[in-house]
């Protein structure tokens, strides 16, 4: 037995061995480990130690590359490869003194070795730098704090120029350091209490630096400054030092989360920190903030929004989801406070346009957070106390506030929206007091009825007593603001209640007369934001009708009118812009509509056929132009940069989906990418739902294809398109989506090593051999003109010598195959790596038997660049090796190239 445990360790490390040179660092790292836990000699385990550091090098794991080579090291203090590994991983770790003595040591070991002492002279000149800004430092800060906290000193030029050096410092790990050392915090927090903004702004912008990535600093700071100051500030006036603060806050909490990242971990390893303490403060005092009187409108928003933020678990992959229940359990109540605030009431807390938007995603995501029926019937439970105790004996402001508290539930987690709007009494108040003469209480009566009409499971019961309530409003009412909302309350009752209310029954008339209304009350400026965002509303419901879209289109100021509003401070008004679009350009799936449309679209088919004349593919086209004209890509880039609750994934998804119909025309794509639209696809490609991550990334491809990539994605942002492209390749993508990837990627693979690289280490090289074996020949084609590129990478090139692999005899019979195009990929890819990779030429007779007529036929082909690539294969085959070169010489390919050499016509 311990003979055959022997032989297993060897065969997994030279699995290991194996899987490391062939550039998958990730399976050899499992390999290795796999084979530590059946090795028991020791000097095997050293060795398996050392090959481990070697792959989280690699992986960019510095620290456990540190803790491998010191296990190889304790059992030989001369393994150099080891204390060479260790070196370049305590390097990365910042310990530069430590580096330097393991590479002396290398040094001492093997005087001779170049590597060695290069490694030790780069090493040694950037430690001295490091002393030099070190003792410059030590200065420098001191006279920082002492310009920024001299009350006398006039010169704000100055001021300006410390506070902006005190940040740039704080990026720096040593700088922020060097801060913390000098008692920094305490001079901070004088800054802060300055009360002056830009001292303030520079103060919380230099904690930032502190904080990243660093959890027992951030735990410092946190117990000098003290959680009821940070959400003091975050509650100030100046929405600049708000926000300011918001930012730091999230770091923090990152930080807190995330734990030792950058930390050194021989100063940590004594203190357990335990920093869920230190979440929940924080957490406490945000929800105590959403309550208090004195905070400003957007202190709360952006306290929401860091609610949204840090609280409920990223991924279903994590299975604590502790932190959302005990928000439920002390929060709730004080989140539903600002959901039911009814603005401009007595006494009600200040709020901005987005705060209900913003209320309705948090509690939102804290019920999809929530696992089982237990917990989500307590979710319940708390809000049906909360809108009974508005509901009863507070006269009518309590019960304005419990229906506002209903209109929000219903636009967040709508099953407890429902679960409330069933209560005793809510629904007949709605209805009367949608009667109301006072415009506000009718404006949050009308609201409520919209929303239930979209959610509600009585939407039949609402159907018959809310249309010819809304009807009659629209027709009588005297304020615009209110009858706007009964049009979309129309509009959304006639699909809701899927009744037969064809809608030239409604208001005055049909679908057009209600649109045109609609994008009058749009463009006109007179009346607030507020409302003409409803009007938005009102055409994301009626533009499913062709005739509706072809009017808006060729109105120039209602399209101009609506991109304004989309960059605006409300963000509230996202959603129904987007799907305004993705009706214009038809952009929705043809087969399934969105989930939220389906019922609408059965409606509209009762006044549409199957498919309106107007929606055929050149209509399509001319709508979208005439969108691109009116300035559509800026406003979509405007919606995407906003850092708001509004932006849900499903709204990022039909974001995605517009872009798409934008740069299906090749001709659009340079304007589309002038406006911003390449920048923009770039962070909807990376996060969102499936759906919208990959359309937004096939726009990138499409983009990618036809463009130069190096102009359309400039400086660093071409890297980031990597990752959005191979993920078009996974197996689950449609073929149209892999052969758009497969192209964009040949692109990319030809302008640099260092994007190779990038495609590398996203893993799509075996992807890119995958397709290369396509039935479809398009696919087959662009994977072989992929690999042709990528080729030109050392790493690539190796593969192709790997034991047991056919890529290699794959190149060569597609080099002989009838598709003209997919030879002179192959062909091009034996040329690149007959050139750069000598050791392939030998390998080539081996792999088929076949490879000396499919060259003669590259030399005898119609095709010039064929037989220009059969030369270059031949010609470095002919220098690689003696016994390759007198194969080909026995051949008939001398004739063959004594002929070719005579021909004028090719030079």
């Amino acid at each position: 037995a311990g003979v055959r445990r022997q032989v297993t360790a060897e065969q997994l490390r030279a699995r290991g061995n194996a899987l490391f040179q062939a550039g998958d660092h990730g399976a050899a790292l499992a390999a290795y480990t796999e084979a530590l836990s059946v090795s028991d000699a020791a000097s095997e385990r050293a060795v398996l130690h050392r090959n481990r550091a070697a792959c989280y090098l690699k992986l960019e794991d510095y620290a456990k590359a540190e803790a491998d080579a010191t296990k190889a090291i304790e059992a030989d203090g001369r393994d150099v490869k080891a204390l060479f590994r260790r070196s370049q991983a305590l390097q990365q770790l910042g310990r530069l003194d430590q580096a330097v003595s393991d590479l002396q040591r290398c040094v001492s070991l093997e005087p001779r070795n170049k590597a060695f002492q290069e490694a030790l002279r780069a090493l040694g000149s950037s430690m001295h730098e490091k002393m030099k800004t070190m003792s410059c430092t030590d200065s420098k800060v001191e006279q920082m704090f002492q310009i920024l906290l001299d009350l006398d000193e006039k010169d704000e030029d100055k001021k300006q120029k410390a506070a902006q050096n005190l940040i740039v410092l704080a990026r720096e790990e040593a700088g922020a350091e060097k801060i913390f050392q000098s008692d920094g915090v305490r001079l901070l927090m004088q800054l802060l209490d300055t009360a002056k903004a830009d001292l303030m702004l520079a103060a919380l912008r230099t904690l930032v630096g502190l904080c990243s990535g660093h959890r027992s600093r951030t735990m410092a700071i946190l117990a000098e400054l003290g959680a009821p100051r940070l959400s003091a500030v975050l509650g100030v006036e100046h929405e600049q030092v708000s926000l300011a603060a918001c930012n730091l806050l999230h770091v923090m909490f990152d930080s807190l989360k995330e734990g030792l990242q950058k930390d050194f971990r021989g100063k940590e390893d004594a203190v357990v920190l335990d920093s869920s303490r230190d979440l929940k403060l924080l957490i406490k005092h945000l929800l105590e903030l959403l309550v208090l009187e004195g905070a400003s409108a957007h202190g709360r928003d952006n306290a929401l929004n860091l609610l949204i933020k840090v609280v409920p678990r990223k991924s279903p992959k994590e299975t604590n989801n502790s932190l959302s229940l005990w928000v439920i359990d002390q929060g709730l109540k004080k989140i539903l406070e600002v959901g039911s605030t009814v603005c401009g009431s007595l006494g009600s807390l200040p709020v901005t346009e987005n705060s209900r938007m913003s209320t309705s995603v948090l509690l939102s995501k804290l019920y999809e957070d929530l696992k089982c029926d237990a917990e989500r019937e307590n979710f319940h439970h708390l809000c049906e106390d909360y809108v009974r105790s508005w509901f009863e004996g507070h006269e009518l402001p309590g019960k304005l506030r419990a229906i506002q508290t209903v209109s929000c539930l219903l636009q967040g987690p709508s099953d407890a929206g429902n679960r409330v709007l069933e209560l005793e009494g809510i629904m007949d108040s709605v209805l009367s007091l949608c009667a109301s003469v006072c415009e506000a209480h009718q404006l949050v009566a009308v609201e409520a009825l919209i929303h239930a009409a979209d959610k509600a499971k009585r939407a039949s019961f609402i159907t018959a007593n809310g249309v010819s309530l809304l009807k009659e409003i629209y027709k009588h009412s005297e304020r615009d603001s209110i009858r706007i909302r009964a049009l979309v309350g129309l509009c959304k009752l006639g699909s809701a209640g899927g009744t037969d209310f064809s809608m030239k029954q409604f208001a005055e008339g049909s679908t057009m007369k209600l649109a045109k209304q609609c994008r009058k009350w749009l463009c006109n400026e007179a009346i607030d934001a507020g409302t003409r965002r409803w009007a938005v509303e009102g055409l994301a419901y009626l533009t499913f009708d062709a005739d509706v879209k072809e009017e808006f289109v060729e109105d120039k100021a209602a399209m101009q009118a609506m991109f304004h509003l989309a960059k605006s401070e409300d963000r509230s008004v996202l959603y129904a812009v987007a799907s305004t679009l993705v009706n214009c350009t038809n952009s929705y799936d043809h087969e399934e509509p969105d989930p939220q449309m389906l019922e609408l679209a059965k409606y509209a088919k009762q006044h549409i056929p199957e498919q309106h004349p107007k929606d055929k593919p050149e209509f399509v086209k001319r709508r979208v132009r005439k969108l691109l004209v009116a300035g559509v890509v800026s406003a979509l880039a405007c919606m995407v940069k906003s850092e708001n609750p509004a932006l849900t994934n499903s709204c990022r998804e039909l974001i995605s989906r517009v872009f798409l119909a934008l740069v299906e025309e090749a001709e659009d794509r340079g304007g589309v990418v002038a406006q911003g639209g390449g920048k923009a696809l770039i962070p909807l490609s990376l996060e969102g739902t499936e759906v919208g991550q990959t359309k937004a990334a096939q726009a990138l491809a499409k983009i990618t294809i036809t463009s130069n990539p190096e102009m359309a994605f400039p400086g660093e942002r071409i890297y980031e398109v990597v990752r959005p492209l191979v993920s078009l390749l996974h197996l689950q993508r449609t073929g149209l989506e892999n052969f758009e990837g497969l192209m964009a990627l040949t692109n990319l693979a030809g302008i640099s090593e260092r994007l190779r690289q990038k495609i590398l280490k996203e893993r799509a090289v075996p992807m890119i051999e995958g397709y290369m074996f396509e039935e479809h020949e398009l696919i087959r084609l662009a994977a072989t003109e992929c690999m042709c590129n990528m080729a030109m990478s050392k790493e690539v090139q190796e593969l192709f010598l790997a034991e047991g692999s056919d890529r290699l005899k794959l190149m060569v019979l597609y080099s002989g195959e009838e598709d003209e195009k997919l030879r002179r990929a192959a062909s091009g890819t034996l040329a690149m790596l007959t050139s750069l990779h000598p050791p392939i030429c030998k390998r080539i007779p081996q792999v088929t038997v076949h490879w000396l007529e499919i060259l003669q036929a590259l030399l005898l082909s119609p095709s010039a660049e064929l037989q220009h690539r059969g030369a270059v294969v031949v010609m470095n085959m002919m220098a690689a090796a003696r016994e390759v070169a007198e194969q080909l010489i026995a051949s008939e390919m001398l004739e063959i190239l004594s002929v070719l050499a005579k021909d004028k016509d090719k030079p």
